[in-house]
C-alpha cells in the first residue's frame, strides 16, 4: 500500500475529466491523479521539479489508481468523501478541487447545498447526503490552524467588488457566496488588494458555470 512519494515531475497529463502528473521516483514513474486546481498549478512547474504527495492507493478488479494531495488532512477528508455510498472517487476529486479544504469542511458540516454543488459531478441529493453522513464525523475533525485563518475583505473594497461582478452579470447571492470563500486563498498582503479579491472570485464563479 502506497501512502506517499517523493520524486520528480515527468509531465503532467489530462484525460477526460482526470488531472495528473508522472512522478518519477527512484527510477519508476508513478501516474498521479491530482484536483485540477492543483493541477493547474504544477503543470507550470518545470520537469525535475521535487514534488510530496500524501497518497490514497485504491484498487480495484481493473487495476489500481493513485490519487495525490499535498497535506495529510486533504487526504483524510477524501477518504472520508469516498466512504459516503455513492460517492466515488471522481466526485471527490471534483469537490477537492472546487474548494480549499478548509471551505468544504465549513460547507458539509453548515449543510451549504449550493456551494456543494458547485462541484462538477456533485448533485443536489448527493449533496444533501455527504452533509448528513459527514456532519458529525467532521465534528472530531481538526484542520491545521494555517487553513483556518480567514482573511477578511476590507469594507471600502467590498462595495466596489460587487459592483464590477455586478457588472460582469453575477448575481448578488452568488458575489457574496464567493466574496465568502476566496478569503482562504489570499495571505495577509493579498487580503488588502481588490485585484487579488477579484482573481480569486473570478475563478471561483468561473467553476459554477463549468
Amino acid at each position: 500500500m502506497i501512502g506517499w512519494l517523493e520524486g520528480q515531475l515527468g509531465h503532467a497529463w489530462q484525460e477526460n475529466n482526470r488531472s495528473g502528473i508522472l512522478l518519477i521516483c527512484a527510477g519508476v514513474g508513478y501516474e498521479v491523479q491530482i484536483s485540477k486546481d492543483h493541477w493547474a498549478d504544477v503543470r507550470l512547474s518545470p520537469a525535475g521539479t521535487l514534488l510530496r504527495f500524501w497518497i490514497h492507493h485504491l484498487h480495484k478488479e481493473d487495476g489500481s489508481s493513485l490519487f495525490g494531495f499535498n497535506q495529510q488532512h486533504e487526504r483524510d477528508i477524501f477518504r472520508l468523501l469516498i466512504s459516503v455510498s455513492g460517492v466515488g472517487p471522481q466526485v471527490a476529486m471534483a469537490l477537492m478541487g472546487a474548494m480549499p479544504a478548509a471551505v468544504l469542511v465549513e460547507a458539509l458540516q453548515q449543510g451549504n447545498l449550493a456551494l456543494l454543488s458547485s462541484a462538477q459531478g456533485v448533485g443536489k441529493r448527493t449533496a444533501e447526503r455527504l452533509s448528513l453522513e459527514l456532519r458529525q464525523k467532521l465534528e472530531r475533525f481538526e484542520l491545521p490552524l494555517a487553513n483556518t485563518s480567514k482573511q477578511k475583505l476590507p469594507i471600502n473594497l467590498e462595495k466596489e467588488l460587487e459592483e464590477m461582478l455586478c457588472a460582469l452579470g453575477y448575481g448578488v447571492l452568488e458575489i457574496h457566496e464567493a466574496l465568502k470563500t476566496v478569503g482562504p486563498l489570499l495571505s495577509k498582503e493579498e487580503a488588502s488588494s481588490s485585484d487579488a479579491w477579484l482573481r480569486e472570485s473570478l475563478r471561483w464563479l468561473g467553476r459554477l458555470a463549468n
